[in-house]
């Protein structure tokens, strides 16, 4: 046998080995992140638990269509956030993870229809610029009152708060009585996670 084959066979036997390997690994990523996030709540000063998977809160939000599935629920105490469920899409390019933030609102069962907001930054210039403006867009009666308040505009402009100006989208869910406040997964520090409880003030009352 020649060096060649041989080495075809050991690359062989190290895929064989390694896959199942880092498949698990992989597995693992969702509910480690849940984890995670729970931790660093907990110390920036957030009563912030972790319930156990399974919970009938984990399908708010969840269509065969969004393609989205639960990594677990945080519960979270003395806030305007009820609590988080930290969900994953899967793609050929991998798993992009993200926070729904959960907050009950009881008027939405009433007859009224909700639309989906989400939050627009506008750059300086197309390529390179300087986030200059943020806008909601969406529902009518949400957007207006996000737009007026130049606090929370302020609050996002910051450079510190890029991650929650990178994409912020509010979803009714009127058949849960919630509406779900959805970023990309990242770990707010106490500022961005404060943006976050003024813009869930608001949709409490929606």
């Amino acid at each position: 046998m020649d060096w060649s084959s041989a080495l075809s066979i050991i690359v062989g036997v190290l895929v064989v080995i390694g896959l199942p390997l880092a498949l698990r690994k992989r597995k693992k990523v969702g509910p480690q992140k849940r984890e995670e996030l729970c931790q660093h709540l907990q110390k920036i000063g957030v009563k912030a638990y972790l319930v156990q998977t399974g919970d009938a809160r984990e399908k708010i939000g969840q269509t065969r269509s969004s393609g989205e599935k639960s990594m677990g629920i945080i519960e979270l105490k003395d806030r305007n956030i009820d609590f988080i469920n930290i969900t994953g899409v899967a793609s050929q390019y991998g798993t992009h993870y993200f926070i729904n933030y959960l907050v009950r609102n009881p008027n939405m069962m009433e007859k009224r229809k909700l639309k989906k907001t989400r939050l627009v930054s506008r750059k300086s210039s197309r390529l390179w610029g300087k986030v200059a403006a943020i806008e909601w867009k969406g529902d009518e009666s949400l957007s207006q009152s996000l737009n007026f308040d130049y606090g929370l505009e302020n609050r996002l402009l910051r450079s510190e708060l890029k991650d929650l100006r990178a994409g912020i989208w509010i979803f009714p869910e009127p058949k849960h009585e919630y509406a779900r406040i959805r970023t990309a997964y990242f770990l707010p520090f106490s500022e961005a996670f404060e943006t976050m409880g003024i813009i869930a003030r608001y949709v409490k009352s929606w």
